[in-house]
Order: structure tokens, then C-alpha cells, then sequence
């Protein structure tokens, strides 16, 4: 069975010097047909399944003000909206629905939603951080409904995913671990290890200092990725892939390379072979260098195919790594990983 892709590029949910804009899809897009992937059908999502996360309440707010007020600002981050935000926020929660059904009826091995606007940041009443719907925490909840009784998300981008935490901070069947860079005065400002205190083993932060790089995600991938996954047992895993982790990436400061999320693909989709019969999706955040963003997505579909790369990626980091020996050890001390 083939890896199967959605790919949401919305080319009208755009705002003048704004870093979430189409054109981070640029130098992907000529890509795509190249990864031994087939690209699948899209179909907005419908109401009802946006509101298995996101309160009636915030999807009239959000449809209101794009029919009727946008272009303008809606929150500080600064997360905007176009006169076509609202639909094209359906198709991208749309486009990890279809491709959650297509593992999960069998119809592919595993799958990468590449959608945009972003999702990881959307709280279930509020739009914030570029995402307006969250599109991984919406794919998960339709695979519930379809009768997955254990759901996991992972989550890599750069930034914490208070939005997808949010969704499931009460409920027993989703796991939840967020991979982030954590300091003071960095967005959102959420992550702390014990922020989910009620929920330890369940709801995982990994807080990072800057310049985390593949030498430290490897080690958060062996020590905390694979316990975490050991433990809660998930029938299907998701994957919030973030490629503003990347060294380079113009709005954070951690140290990943190409290489390192080819790692991080492959320890991933070999979780999911162990644990969930190969059923992983991974799913578009943030990213905000064209050619990050293109690699990252090379690598990822290189490790679901178990194609072999081209050649590796010579994107090394120039900032020297953090010791997170003892941070590692700390965070798998309150879980008992350990």
C-alpha cells in the first residue's frame, strides 16, 4: 500500500509581510510529484466534525469575520484573516481527515496532510498563534469517532501545542507530547514540564532551551518518544511536524538539520510500526523557510516510503548544543519513563 498525501496550499489566505504565507510551499510544490506518493482528494471539513474541538460559538465568530470583516488581525500573535480564511481552514482540517481515513480503512501505509493555515495553536475557543482550526487535534477526534479507542499526537514544531493540549487535557483517550523551545518571552509562553500535572504519562512537555539540535532530539526521541508510545499504547499515532525547529528557520532559535528530522521521521514511523501497525499521519504546523520546509517534507516522505535519499543534507548547525542530559532526566523522572 502506498504513502498517501493531501496537499492544502491556500493561496488566498494571505497578509502582506506575514511570515505563515503561501509562498512557504513554494519550493516544495514542483517536489511533490518526486516522493513515491500519491496525492489524495481533500474535502472540507464539515461543521459537525470541526466541532468535536472548537466550541459552536468560535466557528460562527470565525466564519462571521472572514464573510463579512477580513483582511484584518484577530490576535496578537499576529493571526489573521482573509475573506477566504474560513474555507480554506475547513480544507486543511479536511485534508487530515482524509488522510486519517485512508490508514485507517487501509488504503495507505501512513500519510502527510500538508496544509496550511496551521493548526497546533487553535484552542477549542479561541484562534490564536496563525492556526484558526486545530487540524491534527480535529483528524485525531474523527479517528476516535470511527472507533479508535487510543490516539496519540507528537508534537515537533518549535513552538508549544497549547491549542492540541487544550483539546485533550481532560480526555483519557489521546496522549499528547509536545517536543518545543521554552524561554522566557517565547510564544506561547505555554509548555512547562509539569503544566499537565493531572494527566502525567498522558499529556508530556518537553521544554528545550535554543540551540536544541539532532544530537538532543535524538535523545528525546529514544528516552521520552519511546516510553511515552510504550506506555500508552496507541491504536494510531499523529505527528505535528514543525519545520521552525530547523536551525536556520527566521523566527526561532532551535538547532535541528534536515538530518535530524529524517531521524526524527524514521523513529517515528518505526514507533508507530511497533505500536499501531505502521498507522502514522503527519501533519503540516509551522515552518517559515521555503527551502526548511522542502527538505523537512523530503526527509519526512523519504522515511514513511522507506525510500533512500538522495544524498544527506549538509545543513549543519553552527551553534554548539546544550548539554539536556539532566533536563531529559528530569522530565523522564516525573513521567516514570525512568
Amino acid at each position: 500500500m502506498p504513502t498517501v498525501y493531501t496537499f492544502v496550499p491556500s493561496p488566498n489566505h494571505v497578509f502582506p509581510d506575514h511570515p505563515e504565507r503561501p509562498g512557504r510551499l513554494d519550493v516544495l510544490k514542483p517536489r511533490l510529484d518526486s516522493f513515491s506518493a500519491s496525492l489524495i482528494e481533500s474535502q472540507p471539513a464539515t461543521r459537525e466534525e470541526v466541532a468535536r474541538v472548537h466550541s459552536p460559538k468560535l466557528i460562527a465568530a470565525l466564519e462571521k469575520i472572514c464573510r463579512e470583516d477580513a483582511p484584518g488581525i484577530i490576535d496578537y500573535a499576529p493571526t489573521y484573516v482573509t475573506p477566504s480564511s474560513f474555507d480554506d481552514a475547513l480544507l486543511a482540517a479536511g485534508g487530515v481527515i482524509a488522510c486519517a481515513r485512508a490508514v485507517l480503512r487501509g488504503e495507505a501505509d501512513n500519510a502527510f496532510a500538508i496544509v496550511r493555515p496551521p493548526g497546533h495553536h487553535a484552542e477549542p475557543d479561541r484562534a490564536m498563534g496563525f492556526c484558526l482550526f486545530n487540524n491534527v487535534a480535529i483528524g485525531a477526534m474523527d479517528t476516535l469517532a470511527s472507533g479508535m479507542k487510543r490516539v496519540m499526537v507528537i508534537d515537533y514544531d518549535a513552538h508549544h501545542g497549547n491549542g492540541t493540549q487544550a483539546a485533550f487535557f481532560d480526555d483519557e483517550r489521546v496522549a499528547f507530547l509536545s517536543a518545543h523551545q521554552f524561554q522566557t518571552g517565547f510564544y506561547p509562553g505555554t509548555g512547562a514540564l509539569k503544566e499537565a500535572a493531572h494527566a502525567k504519562k498522558r499529556i508530556v512537555n518537553v521544554p528545550l532551551p535554543a540551540y536544541a539540535g539532532d544530537k538532543v532530539y535524538e535523545q528525546v526521541a529514544d528516552r521520552i518518544f519511546k516510553p511515552f508510545v510504550e506506555s500508552f499504547k496507541p491504536q494510531m499515532i499523529f505527528i505535528s511536524v514543525g519545520f521552525d525547529a530547523h536551525w536556520n528557520d527566521p523566527i526561532t532559535s532551535l538547532g535541528l538539520t534536515s538530518n535530524g528530522y529524517f531521524m526524527l521521521a524514521q523513529k517515528c514511523a518505526a514507533l508507530a510500526d511497533e505500536f499501531c501497525n505502521g498507522k502514522i499521519v503527519f501533519v503540516l504546523e509551522g515552518g517559515y523557510d521555503p527551502v526548511n520546509v522542502a527538505e523537512g517534507a523530503e526527509t519526512t516522505f523519504h522515511a514513511l516510503t522507506r525510500s533512500p535519499r538522495r544524498d544527506e543534507a549538509d545543513d549543519f548547525s553552527p551553534h554548539e548544543e546544550p548539554d539536556c542530559e539532566s533536563r531529559i532526566e528530569e522530565i523522564r523522572k516525573w513521567h516514570g519513563f525512568s
